[in-house]
């Protein structure tokens, strides 16, 4: 589903990737995990089209940077960083609905069981919103599409405890033939989601392999 040879990406001469190789076939749950600077953020944006880069990257064959509606239209993507969106809450819902074809009545169901009442917050502007706020609507908006492909970097980041155990309950129950990337310093907070683990460090893929939960490995 997600093919990557060889790719790429440099800041100001400075390698961010290095010659990155990873398959992600239908059904894959991975863990990508490494330390800050590891490139696990810039793999993040070259599959959703963000960043140039040099190498073959492509998703259910398309092209992340030619065909990027195309290929977005298959990802729920929540950022580690809420952009600063200026936009009233009832609006953003609103133009994401339209262009993503998810239905508003979804992405309110999925906030209320974040414990958002978006009715609440429906006039106010994004960016003012706290940041756990903005992180349950913008995880309301990924799971509420039911895409194929969910891209998660950090998300659970500003939840509070009874939101974060609402969140994994609501990933656990994706079909299974979803794709899940899920960027996490926490690994054991994800350990019940993944099959795999794929960790990163200068830019390069130094471990992947099946993901086995310690009660296996101690068996």
């Amino acid at each position: 589903m997600i093919q990557i040879k060889g790719i790429e990406k440099k800041f100001q001469r400075h390698p961010v990737l290095d010659g990155v190789d990873l398959f992600i076939d239908s059904g894959d749950r991975i863990a990508l995990i490494g330390s800050n600077g590891a490139g696990k953020t810039s793999l993040i944006r070259c599959i959703l089209g963000e960043y140039s880069f040099t190498g073959d990257l492509t998703v259910s064959g398309l092209d992340p940077r030619k065909q990027r509606v195309a290929v977005l239209g298959q990802v729920g993507f929540v950022p580690q960083l809420p952009p600063p969106l200026r936009v009233r809450v009832n609006e953003l819902i609103s133009l994401t609905a339209k262009l993503m074809k998810v239905s508003v009545k979804n992405i309110h169901l999925v906030a209320q069981q974040l414990g958002l009442d978006i009715d609440r917050h429906n006039k106010q502007i994004f960016f003012k919103l706290s940041g756990g706020m903005k992180q349950k609507l913008l995880i309301a908006i990924a799971l509420a599409r039911d895409p194929k492909i969910l891209i998660l970097d950090e998300p659970a980041a500003n939840l509070d405890p009874d939101a974060r155990e609402t969140f994994f309950s609501l990933l656990a129950r994706m079909p299974e033939d979803t794709v899940m990337l899920l960027s996490s310093h926490r690994v054991d907070e994800i350990s019940g989601l993944v099959n795999r683990v794929v960790e990163m460090d200068q830019g390069k893929v130094v471990l992947d392999e099946p993901f086995v939960p310690s009660t296996e490995q101690g068996a």
